[in-house]
């Protein structure tokens, strides 16, 4: 599909007058991007603070997530795709100032009804970080694009990873509500840093709301690769959503019994899957996208593997496996995005849309799946689920091999 880029005016604050991006707006994308995203991942080590202030289950907490990937699915599949016609940079901070206020009300819910609908509002205008992601991948240079988008989706990694930590941390001294407290502060901050900075960018097509959505469909049909990365995308975040909806039911019960504070630090064992993030994009820069995706998979179910052992009572395998498993499932994620990326340059916030729409209904899938599984045959049945995702990824991934798929790979 041939397209060109949008002209950006030499001397945009943040880029190189050579073209490209430079180190330090690249860094406040991947900044802004993790703190976006990570709004809606809060809830993940206080579902059991939750479930305990509001009288529910388990099954019923885990519910909370899967409002969260609900709306985030709504905001990629509706919202994401505007950023090719219009403003990325007053797009992306309209939707901050939604998430600021969403984030305010799931503080002061008076019941569990309202912060399901809250967290369900909040997570679709957290799809800023989506609508930043091809933003910077539009303004860096093409020799430059892997690099910038791994740097970038190291960023929601980092975010993902901290928000976890930050929030059971947080939730031990001062209780869950404070988490989305400042959690609201924080996100209305950062929309006014980013209305002042943000280079303004003309759009990258011209077209009206409805013929946008429906030209998805057409890319969808049309590239076959986009359809392949889709499914890659959409079995990966469904097994690591499968993880984290009911690791925190695994670490607060016998034999471990751990607090909000402790939970929340296992996610630092998902640092490895940052850092996979900055090594992914520049081997798919190099050609390699297929040699790191089949690794990346394999490393996934070699954690679901270690998770699993003994059902889940073996914390130095749980603490390995989520380290591996974070790494596979965030190196193929990144490998993805570089290889989506090489396509239609009008169309990436339509692409982005196509791929991540894809994951987060995985991400639905597996939260729901991970409730389910987790209820009804603890965490045997959950490391099951996790792995069977993971095997539906790989006959994807070998299919598409057999048949030479990542090979028609031309921008």
């Amino acid at each position: 599909m041939a397209s060109t880029e949008a002209p950006i005016a030499v001397g945009d604050r943040g880029l190189v007058p050579d073209g490209g991006l430079s180190r330090g707006m690249t860094l406040l994308f991947a900044a802004a991007a993790g703190l976006a995203v990570a709004n809606i991942y809060y809830a993940q080590p206080l579902l059991t603070a939750i479930s305990s202030a509001f009288r529910v289950s388990s099954g019923t907490a885990s519910l909370i997530s899967t409002a969260g990937q609900l709306g985030y699915t709504v905001g990629i599949a509706l919202l994401v795709p505007v950023g090719d016609i219009t403003s990325r940079r007053r797009l992306a901070t309209a939707l901050l100032g939604v998430t600021a206020l969403a984030l305010a009300v799931c503080a002061t819910a008076p019941d569990f009804a309202v912060l399901a609908a809250a967290i369900a509002v909040m997570s679709t205008g957290a799809v800023a970080g989506p609508v930043l992601l091809p933003f910077a991948a539009a303004l860096a240079a093409p020799a430059q694009r892997g690099r910038v988008t791994g740097t970038v989706m190291s960023g929601v990694l980092f975010g993902v990873l901290l928000s976890r930590v930050a929030g059971g941390l947080i939730a031990q001294a001062l209780g869950w509500r404070a988490v989305y407290g400042i959690a609201a502060g924080v996100t209305f901050v950062l929309a006014l840093v980013l209305w002042r900075v943000l280079p303004e960018v003309p759009p990258a097509a011209s077209a009206r709301y409805l013929p946008l959505l429906r030209s998805i469909f057409t890319l969808l049909r049309t590239q076959p690769v986009l359809r392949v990365r889709a499914l890659l995308g959409f079995f990966g975040f469904g097994t690591f959503t499968i993880l984290w909806t009911s690791v925190a039911f695994l670490l607060a019960r016998p034999p471990y019994s751990f607090d909000e504070g402790v939970i929340g630090l296992f996610g630092l064992a998902g640092a490895a899957g940052a850092l996979a993030a900055r090594v992914a994009g520049p081997a798919a820069d190099r050609g390699r996208d297929r040699l790191v995706t089949g690794s990346m998979l394999m490393a996934i179910l070699a954690g679901w593997v270690l998770i699993g052992a003994d059902g889940g009572h073996v914390l130095a395998a749980v603490a390995v496996g989520i380290v591996v498993l974070d790494l596979g499932v965030q190196g193929a994620h990144v490998t993805n995005l570089a290889v989506i990326y090489r396509r239609c340059a009008a169309a990436r916030a339509r692409l982005t849309t196509v791929y991540f729409t894809a994951v987060f209904l995985g991400g639905v899938a597996g939260a729901a799946t991970s409730g389910i599984a987790y209820a009804s045959g603890g965490w045997t049945a959950v490391s099951l689920a996790g792995g069977g995702f993971t095997l539906a990824g790989l006959v994807v991934w070998a299919v598409a091999a057999r048949r030479g798929i990542d090979r028609q790979d031309s921008e």
